[in-house]
């Protein structure tokens, strides 16, 4: 790999394990300080889905504006909008104002809506051999993530006494930071346009009319929301049942390993056997979580969960973004990835609704059992897919 590449990998991953770091600090501690604000406790899941359901809207743009101004730009601009969120965040507790943290919550989704493009940036950074393995590279920085967003809800989540969790969403600022530090050292090109580099981009519907493309963006939608759904609520879920705020943030950090660790091998994976093995292991592994959460309560069983989902989440969602990676030309990678991110974030943002209502409704069980239905129709496409590429090999194959 030639030198810039790997020198843009290295500021890609660095700063993707600091700046991300966030996003499980307000996993974590978002449904807790909305418990602990919001007047009607189904309301109290609220600030994670606030910043889904923003991360969505912006998406589409916010890959048209890196498509103009480049990833560096935009990355920056989604720190900046990460600090505001945990300044916000910070004044809400300490107000005890609901509305802040909704508010907060809503510039951490703006964070979250340039901080997936993290992965796409590495493909961008990559040649098209390495592709799969730079975009599970990148990921991997979830590891530090994990390994940060914990420590700042253990080391900073009381560090403000009286007012609980101030602390960690004051090192969120911090996190922002120094991950704008490191950012500002990313040097990758401007992606061309169709003026520019002469092609021929399609219009939007003929790409995503493509088997391939409706497979992969399907499955990613499916295993992120999974994944979602049931994170969301499992901090309120161990709390409702005794365990502490500490033993919940434990969970949810070796569920954040679990989601990364396997992105040091998942891109040699996918070289080596393909795409659509890799995503339909992850699925069938989002079901086993369910499994799991269903056959008991105690703190083992949260573990056990947790960490198939991560690893469920990591085998499709990587599996799902390298397959979209194939699909589509530099010049029409902008609108693919803003429209693919907009969908993600859209069924995302309607399971992280669906979470905290199911459960103050109806219990953990009902989170668990929600499941099944997508991903069956993730499996089902995926069958679909395989079954149209073995029609294809057959209709090129000499008579």
């Amino acid at each position: 790999m030639p030198a810039n590449e790997k020198r843009n990998l290295a500021i890609l991953f660095f700063s993707q394990g600091v700046l991300g770091a966030q996003i499980p600090v307000n996993f974590i501690l978002g449904g807790l300080a909305g418990a602990l604000l919001a007047e009607n406790r189904a309301f109290a899941t609220l600030p994670i889905s606030i910043i889904v359901l923003v991360a969505m809207f912006v998406a589409p743009g916010a890959s048209m504006l890196m498509g103009r101004f480049g990833r560096r730009a935009g990355f920056l601009l989604g720190a900046a909008s990460g600090a505001a969120g945990g300044v916000l965040a910070v004044l809400a507790l300490f107000e005890g104002r609901f509305d802040l943290l909704l508010l907060g919550a809503a510039f951490t989704g703006v964070f979250q809506a340039f901080q997936q493009f993290f992965r796409f940036a590495a493909a961008d950074a990559a040649s098209e051999e390495f592709k799969p393995k730079a975009i599970s590279l990148v990921l991997g920085a979830g590891l530090i993530n994990a390994i940060l967003a914990g420590e700042v809800v253990r080391l900073l989540g009381d560090a403000l006494n009286p007012v609980p969790y101030a602390g960690a969403y004051a090192g969120v600022i911090g996190l922002n930071f120094i991950g704008a530090c490191i950012v500002m050292f990313l040097r990758i090109p401007r992606p061309p346009r169709q003026a520019e580099s002469g092609g021929l981009a399609r219009p939007l519907g003929v790409i995503f009319r493509q088997p391939r493309v409706i497979a992969a963006v399907l499955c990613a939608m499916v295993s992120y929301a999974v994944m979602n759904l049931v994170m969301t609520s499992t901090p309120l879920s161990l709390v409702g049942y005794g365990f502490t705020t500490n033993q919940a943030a434990d969970v949810v950090r070796w569920h954040v390993v679990a989601m990364f660790a396997p992105s040091f091998v998942t891109g040699h994976i996918i070289a080596r056997v393909g795409h659509l093995p890799v995503i339909g292991t992850g699925l069938l592994l989002l079901g086993v979580c369910s499994a799991i959460a269903l056959t008991g309560v105690d703190l083992h069983h949260f573990y056990f969960a947790l960490v198939a989902l991560g690893v469920g989440w990591n085998f499709g969602f990587v599996g799902a973004t390298s397959l979209l990676a194939t699909a589509h030309s530099p010049e029409e990678q902008a609108k693919v990835q803003g429209l693919n991110d907009f969908l993600v974030f859209g069924l995302v943002a309607f399971a992280s609704f669906g979470s905290g209502a199911l459960l103050n409704a109806f219990g953990w069980s009902a989170v668990q059992l929600a499941v099944v239905p997508s991903v069956l129709v993730a499996l089902a496409t995926i069958a679909w897919y395989r079954l149209v590429l073995l029609q294809q090999r057959t209709a090129d194959t000499p008579a």
